[in-house]
């Protein structure tokens, strides 16, 4: 691998495995502060919202433009946007929704409701459910951080805020079925592998291909992918999670912050 391609797979790492952070944190703590998470959450689709519409879309069309033509490229930019909308609500739709890592779930929640038994099974569907999300995340990390270091660093540290959850809701039932401690932290580390494999495999599936109308449609279908995530997860779980305002305070910051971070590399 070249240089850039070993940065954007460290950064696609990083935001796999912080799905251990959230298995950290639910074995560590009776409670987790639902303020902190609801900005969290808030701030990582306010980040993915803001990048995705006016960096990787706008990247995208340049792309697609000089391969296509300027009308050929608008509808491509159009079509492939809406594309990775389609394919990340088929994957949502494939999963069912007790198992669905998008379902909102706190940690005291799943605690009381999980006692009535199978909780190792619905712990291990879940960690199943999060791999088969985080393939196409992954792919997006590795992507964006392959075409600019600074965007894809940006996107990698929203997308390691929204697994935290999800790493929670991995490690909850799991120690609540076997009282380990351990094995539960392991199963939340392991769901979140699933990224630097989707990154892997952009890169050795796609690297032959890769060209402006790739690239294009790569990254208008990963903005598409990441609006929708956004849209249908962050931002509703933040919600749920919410004691006021504090989910939108955060959507704003995150959007500020990615504004502000694109500005300084102009």
């Amino acid at each position: 691998m070249s240089e850039s391609a070993w940065i954007a797979f460290g950064l696609t790492l990083f935001a796999g495995l912080s799905t251990g952070l959230g298995g950290l944190m639910a074995i560590l703590t009776r409670a987790t502060s639902k303020k902190f998470l609801s900005a969290a959450l808030g701030f990582s689709g306010g980040v993915m919202i803001y990048v995705s519409f006016a960096e990787i879309l706008k990247k995208a069309s340049l792309s697609l433009s000089e391969a296509m033509g300027e009308n050929g490229g608008a509808w491509a930019t159009v079509l492939a946007f809406f594309g990775g909308m389609v394919l990340i609500l088929v994957i949502d739709r494939l999963i069912p929704a007790i198992e669905n890592p998008h379902e909102p779930l706190l940690i005291e929640d799943g605690a009381r409701k999980n006692r009535e038994g199978k909780l190792m099974r619905m712990g291990l569907l879940t960690a199943l459910a999060i791999a088969i999300h985080n393939f196409p995340e992954g792919l997006a990390t590795f992507a964006a951080a392959l075409y600019d270091p600074a965007v894809g660093a940006s996107i990698a540290l929203a997308i390691a805020l929204h697994n935290i959850p999800e790493g929670i809701a991995v490690a909850v039932p799991i120690h609540a079925a076997t009282g380990s401690r351990a094995q539960a932290l392991l199963h939340s580390f392991l769901s979140g592998l699933a990224e630097p494999l989707g990154a892997l495999a952009g890169y050795f599936l796609l690297r032959s291909l890769f060209s402006p109308f790739t690239f294009g449609l790569l990254f208008a279908a990963v903005a598409g992918i990441m609006v929708f995530i956004s849209l249908d997860e962050l931002i509703p779980t933040a919600r749920e999670y919410d004691t006021g305002h504090v989910s939108i305070y955060g959507v704003t910051g995150g959007m500020a912050a990615m504004a502000v971070s694109l500005l300084l590399f102009l």
